[in-house]
């Protein structure tokens, strides 16, 4: 049997047993059953199943979990406080920014890294940022809407 894997995941700390090279969206989805993040291409291209790793997005499809130990991991399930929706989340709802959805929490995970690192985006910012994610939907003007409101959101509850 494999030697577990310890990881933080939402606050929690979790141990899988797990084959070490096996990407860590498996041990998130099948382990721990949070199916927030989507499996898309498998090959990192899609960003579907975009996470934080130590507040920085990565793809969890490509992130092999023995990669994970000792790390804290943020996944879609995990945004969310006391049962309020984190301003990103509850700005891709206001703007209607998703219309299959498959492509939701890779985006909200990517928006939130990119707010975390830069409070202030341009409009090129964002564009350049999510460039990794992939909308078929097209709501790209309704995502960018929506992270443009959560910037805004959040500038105005800090002051």
């Amino acid at each position: 049997m494999a030697k577990p894997i310890e990881f933080v995941v939402n606050g929690m700390q979790y141990a899988v047993r797990s084959d070490p090279d096996s990407p860590l969206l498996f041990a998130l989805r099948d382990d721990l059953g949070l199916t927030g993040t989507k499996y898309g291409c498998g090959e990192g291209q899609c960003g579907a199943c975009t996470v934080l790793i130590g507040g920085k997005p990565r793809r969890s499809c490509q992130y092999p979990v023995s990669a994970a130990a000792g790390k804290t991991i943020t996944t879609i399930e995990g945004l969310e406080e006391n049962g309020k929706l984190h301003p990103v989340q509850q700005a891709f709802l206001d703007e209607e920014a998703f219309q299959c959805a498959y492509c939701t929490s890779g985006m909200i995970m990517s928006s939130v890294a990119l707010l975390q690192q830069k409070p202030q985006p341009t409009e090129a910012d964002i564009v350049q940022f999510l460039q990794g994610n992939i909308c078929r939907c097209g709501t790209h003007p309704r995502i960018l809407a929506a992270v443009q409101k959560a910037a805004k959101a959040r500038r105005e509850s800090r002051s």
